[in-house]
């Protein structure tokens, strides 16, 4: 495992945004919390490098997004796009989810994130079993 470092000053606005989540953050969150999904810990709202990232998770390598309203103005998005590139640059995947799914296809957003887990579970299965 690897640490990314974070600007220490995000750590207090990481805080607020916990304690003001959105109603799809909130819905998520009641999937992932506690270890809940298939083991795997989640953070809300977590400092990575110089972002806040909506979950991550450090096992998968993932990050979450849901995307609200304001991300269809196209200089957020391509903000999002400079941030996800940059951060994937740090090894990480992303999965990016709009707010009405998560409010009305919870069932086809945990499928994703199921399927994203079963992709990873079995490529380092792989890799362990023939690189060891």
């Amino acid at each position: 495992m690897y640490f990314i470092h974070y600007n220490k000053s995000l750590k207090e606005f990481s805080k607020e945004l916990r304690n003001h989540s959105t109603i799809s953050e909130v819905l998520l969150w009641q999937k992932l919390r506690a270890s809940q999904f298939r083991g795997y810990g989640f953070n809300r709202q977590k400092p990575l490098d110089q972002y806040i990232v909506d979950f991550y998770c450090k096992k998968l390598n993932l990050v979450i997004e849901i995307d609200g309203e304001s991300h269809d103005n196209e200089l957020v998005s391509i903000k999002d796009q400079e941030r996800q590139i940059i951060l994937q640059g740090f090894g990480l995947s992303f999965l990016r989810f709009s707010d009405l799914d998560v409010k009305r296809k919870m069932g086809s957003v945990m499928e994703d994130i199921n399927s994203f887990t079963d992709n990873f579970e079995e490529k380092n299965s792989f890799e362990k079993t023939y690189f060891i």
